[in-house]
């Protein structure tokens, strides 16, 4: 049985890790991925936007555009760390919770 997250929840339980994990994993790895900086980037608009909407769904259409196409729809490269996986697999929950 799956069970779909709204944005609101995805936004409670992914963003704070998401929050920690993003930069670290764009120091780590942003040199043999430099595409990495650029999901920091959109991944700072996006909180920025959801922190201004308040209670408002924020309009992340174009940021989770860009998302998709720069991370070929979240997948994983083979030289990666579980961080990297993990930060890509809640960009994508968070992705899909959005546009449900």
């Amino acid at each position: 049985m799956s069970t779909k997250l709204t944005f609101n929840q995805v936004k409670e339980s992914h963003f704070k890790t998401l929050g920690q994990y993003v930069p670290i994993v764009a120091r780590v790895h942003g040199g043999t991925h430099p595409e990495f900086h650029e999901v920091r980037k959109l991944f700072d608009a996006i909180i920025k936007k959801t922190k201004e909407a308040g209670l408002e769904k924020p309009e992340l259409n174009e940021e989770f555009a860009q998302l998709r196409k720069i991370t070929d729809n979240y997948t994983v490269p083979g030289d990666v760390c579980e961080s990297y996986e993990a930060v890509y697999n809640m960009l994508a929950e968070s992705d899909k919770a959005y546009h449900a």
